[in-house]
């Protein structure tokens, strides 16, 4: 079945709670979108957040990435021939890859719409649900609590903090949500690159007994060997997320000794399901584990990554909360969210439709 119309368009979704992470405020939120039309009406669609920050990618690049003479070369090509149409989408936008995944996602969601099938189904579906976490910016002490309380009275069991500003109260803040809420909650933080070697193994010391699941990415990213160095009951818990975007990335990380016992995927980092299955399969044979996270993004590709996360074997945590905060969707549908947990619907494809 050939393709038969591609079209691409941009929205600013809004995000209704702007929050702080250790490089930037965020509270727009671009997204660009490709739509997919298969000759028997079949349609298929894809979604784009960028993060200039981590990837070199602007959305001004993206959104010229996905000009129609840089896609052209997909009409009337049959989809049936996906893996070798995502490759090549690989090869001709090498330095885009939020581009690159928004029209990998729509790829996939027109070819298992047109096989009728779940695209988790589709990929082999090891998980069912699990809980996804819940994200506090930087903030004070005062506003963590309320957030983590709001959060909790929303059904939400896991929190991922924030921090790599002011080690003090990064300490402080992590101490006072136990005190407050005992074990109630799962607590993960992401330093976003924000702490030297020394303050990574201090913050290790100092909350080793409140039981922190993880830490991503407190280094620099291009700190590999110097992660490499940690103690080994740090590099366990650590989760490798701005070091990690790409299949070549994660052969790096990988190498004796490991860098990160955690590689946060994300499709927006990577380039898309195609790249994300590769990545997934490197840490499965190397024994890390899979942490799926997002960038402030469209039900589109949060409900993409959930389904290619739970059809990994690896996958042990997601952070796939990026279009919660949203005040507007392109789309309906999608991924299914009750109690903090989350799961894909049985409907084919991503299971979403344009509103």
């Amino acid at each position: 079945m050939k393709i038969k119309s591609i079209k691409v368009w941009s929205a600013d979704l809004v995000n209704t709670k702007p929050y702080t992470i250790a490089f930037k405020t965020v509270d727009e939120v671009l997204n660009a979108f490709v739509e997919i039309t298969l000759e028997n009406g079949v349609t298929g669609i894809g979604a784009a957040n960028p993060s200039e920050y981590v990837t070199g990618e602007n959305f001004e690049q993206c959104e010229q990435a996905l000009q129609e003479k840089n896609i052209q070369f997909l009409l009337g090509r049959d989809i049936n021939e996906i893996h070798q149409l995502t490759y090549e989408v690989w090869l001709k936008l090498p330095k885009n890859p939020a581009a690159r995944a928004a029209i990998d996602i729509a790829l996939y969601d027109t070819f298992t719409k047109y096989l009728k099938v779940p695209l988790v189904k589709y990929l082999g579906q090891k998980i069912h649900s699990l809980p996804t976490s819940n994200t506090i910016g930087i903030k004070n002490v005062e506003e963590t609590l309320k957030e983590a309380a709001e959060y909790g009275e929303r059904g939400f069991t896991v929190l991922k903090v924030k921090l790599g500003i002011d080690l003090e109260e990064d300490i402080e803040r992590m101490v006072k949500l136990r005190e407050k809420f005992g074990r109630k909650f799962v607590i993960r933080i992401d330093a976003n690159q924000g702490y030297t070697t020394t303050q990574t193994i201090e913050f290790y010391n100092r909350t080793k007994g409140l039981d922190i699941e993880l830490i991503e990415q407190p280094l620099p990213a291009k700190a590999i060997e110097e992660s490499k160095k940690l103690p080994e009951e740090i590099r366990k818990i650590l989760a490798a997320d701005e070091s990690l975007l790409s299949p070549q990335h994660a052969f790096e990380l990988v190498k004796p000794p490991l860098a990160a016992g955690i590689f946060n995927i994300k499709l927006m980092k990577c380039g898309g399901i195609s790249q994300a299955l590769k990545i997934a399969d490197m840490g499965y044979l190397a024994g890390v584990d899979l942490f799926w996270g997002c960038n402030d993004e469209s039900i589109v590709s949060i409900t993409a990554a959930l389904h290619t996360a739970f059809a990994c074997a690896n996958t042990k945590y997601i952070d796939l909360d990026g279009s919660l905060d949203l005040a507007k969707d392109e789309v309906k549908g999608g991924f299914i969210l009750k109690d903090g947990m989350m799961y894909c619907s049985d409907k084919p494809g991503l299971g979403v439709e344009r509103i």
